[in-house]
């Protein structure tokens, strides 16, 4: 069982993948630390050796910004536009979409479940 950053890598995948389960590391990123580190993409992540695994933690640690430390910079970029109020951040604070998309229609994954309104009543006849 490779644990590297602080996450368990799934064992039966190839290496390129099983990287990709640490926050902050996706394909592209993954090759590159196995490039770095000198192991096929092809090697299952339960095939690594301790010398193999070491590698990788080094790479990881020495030129990335993953897990902890990366949320933690997300969370305070967002929390500066937050505290500036630019437009981006009056988004985040009504928690509607911030790059244009449109709000009629779609955008329930920002917006949640939606909440029905009542109708507008209709007029008695005299």
């Amino acid at each position: 069982m490779a644990r590297i950053a602080g996450i368990d890598l799934p064992k039966n995948k190839r290496g390129e993948i099983g990287l990709t389960y640490i926050f902050g590391i996706g394909r592209s990123t993954a090759r590159y630390i196995l490039d770095q580190s000198g192991i096929s993409y092809d090697k299952k992540v339960n095939e690594w050796n301790d010398e193999e695994q070491g590698a990788i933690r080094n790479v990881i640690n020495n030129e990335l910004k993953v897990e902890g430390a990366l949320r933690s910079e997300v969370q305070m970029n967002i929390k500066r536009l937050l505290d500036i109020a630019c437009y981006r951040g009056l988004r985040h604070r009504k928690g509607l979409p911030l790059r244009g998309q449109r709000t009629r229609t779609n955008s329930r994954t920002r917006k949640g479940k939606r909440k029905t309104v009542a109708g507008k009543k209709k007029a008695t006849k005299k």
